[in-house]
């Protein structure tokens, strides 16, 4: 695990780094149900440490995580964003995955996870990705894993909760045996509530950021939704996808 210091000094450095990480390629790629699933590709300079996928909160896009992912490319990620067909326009721009399929539930986006998560490995097939999901997608990356070990190096979720019509997210974190981040809004019920399905991982290493300033999901690292919060709440971030091994 990298000293805080250490950390701390990466940080600083992003800056340098972001200019030329910052571009985003467009990819697509098929569901299993033919559904098209569209996404932005977020490179490192250099060879990558891992793979991040990416996945919005309702009513959201890819672009929930415009400000985030070259900050993450800049660590040495490659950090894939979809659109999921649960989702919309809550950060600016379209969601091309959803137009196609209007008033998708959020238990009907697992194809599209699933789909990002297979294409990933078959890009990069000696990487094991991590899976980072937002809200609704919190409570779905918990399900992605636990049908999927062999393929997820690791779980991250902001604000996770019992959010799925008739799939329990508890009951998916007993099978999740990768390292665990998760961190809420400041608020004592999201806490709670990631608290009880972190509780039921058997995972080695779990962490639970309770926030000082966090607002709900992965908008907790956007400067223009948590002004107060958004650099501290990416340096925990940060600290631990540092301490995940390479690759």
């Amino acid at each position: 695990m990298l000293p805080r210091r250490l950390a701390l000094g990466l940080l600083l450095a992003l800056p340098a780094t972001l200019a030329r990480a910052a571009a985003p390629e467009t990819v697509s790629f098929p569901a299993s149900d033919g559904i098209i699933v569209h996404g932005d590709l977020y490179r490192p300079v250099g060879a990558p440490r891992g793979v991040l996928l990416l996945f919005h909160q309702a009513g959201s896009s890819r672009l929930e995580y415009a400000p985030i992912a070259p900050k993450l490319a800049a660590l040495g990620w490659l950090a894939l964003a979809i659109d999921q067909r649960s989702g919309g326009d809550l950060f600016g721009g379209r969601n091309l995955t959803a137009e196609a399929v209007p008033g998708a539930s959020y238990t009907a986006a697992l194809p599209d996870l699933e789909a990002a998560l297979a294409w990933a490995r078959k890009q990069w097939p000696g990487l094991r990705p991590a899976v980072w999901g937002s809200s609704y997608s919190a409570a779905l990356v918990f399900v992605l894993a636990a049908r999927h070990p062999d393929a997820v190096s690791a779980v991250l979720a902001f604000s996770p909760g019992e959010y799925l019509s008739s799939v329990s997210v508890q009951a998916a974190a007993r099978q999740v045996t990768v390292p665990v981040y998760v961190t809420s809004a400041s608020d004592a019920d999201e806490e709670a509530a990631a608290a009880t399905i972190l509780a039921a991982s058997p995972a080695a290493v779990k962490r639970q950021e309770r926030a000082r300033n966090g607002v709900h999901g992965s908008a907790t690292l956007r400067p223009d939704t948590n002004p107060a919060g958004a650099a501290a709440n990416f340096a925990a971030v940060a600290r631990f996808l540092n301490a995940l091994p390479p690759g």
